[in-house]
């Protein structure tokens, strides 16, 4: 008997044997929930502010809004003035009604219910005040940095306890990129001074609600994963194929799920060919589906381009199950 898309991610998640390997992420229903919603900016390519006082542009066409942040209109423009200048947003207002209707409608037997928590501590820093900044007050002012983020993750440790009272979710996917495809953003050892200790309290409460713990950051995170594991990060969404994977699997002994590892930008490009498309991904299922409680996929969800896409997709539902079969579990 054919196991439901719920059935065939845990049985991934714990190294049992799957009918297939594919992403994870189509075994998720995403609710809209109001703080979510209340946030986004409309696709109209003009400037809208959301609950925490942040610049945003939705451009037409874009994947979606990017804060928009100056001198003129940043929302901290003193980090030592931090507490006169942030105005926290408030939690008690939204109305969960249809948030609540959409989980209930969601047969979990086939799928599992997620809450999109967005805008992670590190995400969150740099929205109120500017990339450019936020890297030179986490280096300089590190104590107020520190002060800030504490005051952040009250609101997200807040906001995670009352969607799990209103909507119950098995996995709150968690939001917050800590690199480029480069490197981490942070020096590793001031990542583990300011953010990590707070980003554990965030997995506690998580964990305390009796939900699972994934964290989307597609970027480079191979400095950090053996601290994600200490945190307590179940699964981490988005692993670009810049990292090295195959390591990773190595160093955290198993103890990190992962999805990913198809290289997204290498495919989604004018002038390929379908088998050179179709090689990515046999590639990215040969080399990291071995390690175990690995999610093959575009780490950032799909290819823009409609054809390539399509070649990803048909690749990965075949060639995910094949292996599959040709692979057993012992």
């Amino acid at each position: 008997m054919a196991m439901t898309l719920r059935e065939n991610a845990m049985a991934i998640y714990r190294r049992e044997q799957p009918d297939f390997y594919g992403d994870l992420m189509n075994a998720i229903e995403l609710i809209a929930d109001p703080i979510l919603m209340g946030d986004m900016a409309p696709q109209d390519g003009k400037e809208h502010k959301d609950s925490w006082g942040t610049t945003y542009i939705f451009k037409p066409g874009a994947p979606g809004p990017h804060p928009h942040v100056t001198p003129e209109n940043a929302v901290i423009t003193d980090i030592e003035r931090w507490e006169e200048q942030l105005v926290v947003p408030s939690l008690d207002h939204y109305d969960w009604t249809a948030a609540q209707a959409q989980a209930a409608a969601v047969d979990r037997s086939e799928k599992f219910v997620g809450y999109f928590c967005a805008g992670g501590l590190f995400e969150r820093s740099h929205h109120l005040m500017g990339m450019m900044e936020a890297f030179v007050n986490y280096m300089e002012y590190p104590e107020e940095m520190a002060a800030l983020l504490r005051r952040i993750a009250e609101y997200k440790k807040e906001a995670i306890r009352l969607a799990a009272e209103k909507l119950h979710p098995d996995i709150i996917f968690y939001h917050d990129d800590w690199g480029s495809k480069q490197n981490v953003f942070l020096p590793p050892d001031l990542w583990r001074q300011i953010i990590k200790p707070l980003q554990k309290e965030i997995s506690d409460t998580i964990h305390e609600c009796g939900m699972i713990y994934m964290h989307h950051a597609d970027c480079i995170c191979q400095p950090l994963v053996t601290d994600m594991v200490e945190i307590g990060v179940d699964i981490w969404q988005g692993v670009i194929a810049q990292n090295d994977i195959v390591e990773i699997q190595r160093v955290t002994e198993g103890k990190l799920a992962m999805v990913g590892g198809i290289d997204g930008p290498k495919v989604d490009i004018e002038n390929i060919t379908e088998e050179e498309i179709r090689a990515e991904v046999r590639r990215a299922i040969d080399t990291y589906c071995p390690g175990g409680r690995f999610y093959p996929s575009i780490p950032n969800g799909v290819c823009f381009r409609e054809w390539n896409n399509s070649i990803v997709m048909d690749e990965l539902a075949s060639y995910g199950r094949k292996f599959a079969e040709e692979h057993p579990i012992r």
